[in-house]
């Protein structure tokens, strides 16, 4: 077939054959496809759908338009965690220390943040001379030194899915369950790790809106993970509220350092906890899970994981210093509490709306070329399920800019509505 028959064929919600998908994505790639040949089929896929074998066929394709790391050399099992996004989510950085800790390798390919989600890379650059651009050679050779390693996401790692979603981003094509599924485990699989397991947000700080969805998504990702020989296992998590309590690049840091020190915030000390234990069963099963979360959480009280963040952050060329003495990480020169004008029951946060706020005080971007400030952010005071009395400080804003702390505060305010009790919402929804 012709290109011209291939989106016609999936226009008229015909299946593809496997090598037309993959001549397709490879040929947009090379530039022999057209950006408006790509675009008609993708919002042909959009409306039509994608059965399994070609979402498959998609990813394998997606994952061959690039370089795929070859972790031959690192002897163990190596392990890899993605979280499909969400306000405060700062695991990588607790989990990748953990997983190196109680004895598997844990290679982490990462990406900056992009509108309210924040990006692990940025996060970690806070940290003075932190480093995220490392060689393959330097990569590997650090994972075998210490277990673990966390690098920006090479570009000649799947381009494919890099080009396409930019053309999802402008064709209103991006909220697909096989097109989102087929982005992801690209990069995963060209990623390298045997054992994977994906950390599916749902709820009003995430991509995906309600459970249904979420399980789609995750079931799609497994399929496509087992089609391609590797081992994927999922958990949908809660994100109608923010994970912990800040939200921005070095407050994150810091949260993350206070976390693997034994006095983080308690629902992402457990969930850290959990989806380390999950991803230590995934990948060796003699680990039954309630002895994989003993081990986790002995990383925690033992010192061993915060140990381990320190010899990453010193590998990687970063001031280790902000182990012990955070104040060595940007620190923003406005500290301004945002206090509440009614009282009442938190019943309810906007989640997306708190990643807003931290993304206008600078902690994000709106556009790729964007740069960010490490120092700003917002810190949660008030969750869902808590008590507020008139005045109560909701959150406090970090910024380095008096009209952004303006902005930033009344967005944050109107996050907050009050109502009947509530209790804290359930953080970990379904495990697979």
């Amino acid at each position: 077939m012709t290109i011209s028959d291939i989106i016609a064929a999936k226009r008229d919600g015909l299946e593809l054959e496997n090598e037309d998908i993959r001549r397709l994505t490879l040929g947009y790639v090379g530039g022999e496809v057209a950006d408006y040949q790509m675009s008609a089929f993708l919002m042909a896929a959009y409306i039509r759908g994608l059965s399994f074998d070609e979402t498959a066929a998609l990813t394998a394709a997606m994952v061959d338009s690039g370089t795929k790391l070859d972790l031959s050399r690192i002897d163990g099992v190596k392990v890899d965690k993605h979280s499909t996004g969400g306000v405060g989510d700062k695991t990588t950085l607790v989990m990748v220390p953990m997983l190196a800790a109680i004895g598997f390798k844990a290679p982490k390919m990462s990406g900056r943040g992009l509108g309210f989600t924040g990006g692990t890379v940025d996060k970690l650059e806070s940290i003075p001379g932190f480093s995220t651009s490392l060689s393959l050679d330097r990569f590997i050779s650090q994972i075998t030194e210490i277990g673990a390693a966390i690098a920006g996401q090479s570009s000649k790692m799947a381009p494919a899915d890099k080009m396409i979603y930019a053309l999802r981003d402008v064709t209103a094509t991006v909220d697909s369950i096989p097109l989102i599924s087929a982005s992801i485990m690209s990069k995963k699989i060209a990623c390298g790790s045997d054992f994977i397991l994906l950390d599916v947000k749902v709820g009003n700080g995430a991509f995906m809106k309600d459970i249904e969805h979420a399980r789609q998504l995750a079931h799609t990702m497994i399929a496509i993970g087992r089609n391609l020989e590797r081992k994927v296992g999922a958990i949908i998590t809660d994100m109608n509220q923010p994970l912990g309590r800040a939200v921005g690049n070095a407050l994150e840091v810091r949260e993350a350092i206070e976390t693997l020190a034994g006095s983080g915030p308690a629902d992402l000390t457990r969930l850290c906890v959990e989806l380390t234990a999950a991803l230590v069963n995934l990948a060796d099963p003699a680990y039954e899970l309630e002895e994989a979360r003993s081990n986790a959480e002995a990383a925690l009280k033992s010192g061993a994981a915060l140990d381990k963040f320190a010899e990453i952050i010193r590998a990687q060329d970063g001031d280790e210093g902000v182990i012990t003495n955070p104040c060595l990480l940007p620190v923003a020169t406005i500290v301004h509490p945002v206090t509440s004008e009614a009282a009442g029951i938190v019943c309810e946060m906007d989640t997306a709306g708190i990643g807003r706020a931290a993304s206008a005080l600078g902690a994000g971007r709106e556009r790729k070329e964007d740069a960010i400030d490490p120092a700003v952010g917002v810190v949660i005071q008030k969750k869902i399920g808590d008590t507020v009395a008139v005045g109560d400080t909701l959150a406090v804003i970090h910024g380095n800019d008096p009209d952004r702390v303006a902005l930033a505060e009344k967005i944050v305010r109107d996050c907050y509505k009050f109502g009947s009790p509530a209790g804290s919402p359930q953080l970990i929804l379904e495990r697979m």
